[in-house]
């Protein structure tokens, strides 16, 4: 198991001195805090993700619209030039 680039025994070392600096009474809080702090990460991050998604998608749409229109009006010029 690697989370973050650190294995289960690092994780055990980082708990046992949580453990140690804060306290068995304050550490399901400090983890409650840090659960709430990573979940609204991820909802900001999904957030994003789907705003850039939503609007990549609108552009596409607008190229996909305006594009036969740029061609008529490039083949326009280009077929009075070669006479065609």
């Amino acid at each position: 198991m690697n989370i973050f680039g650190i294995g289960l025994p690092e994780m055990g070392v980082i708990l046992v001195v949580a453990l140690l600096i804060f306290g068995p009474k304050k550490l399901p809080e400090i983890g409650r805090s840090m659960g709430k702090a990573l979940r609204g990460f991820q909802d900001a991050s999904r957030d994003f993700e789907s705003e850039f998604k939503r609007e990549a998608q609108q552009l596409e749409e607008a190229v996909a619209i305006t594009k036969p229109e740029a061609e008529k009006a490039i083949a326009t010029p280009k077929d009075d030039i070669t006479g065609s």
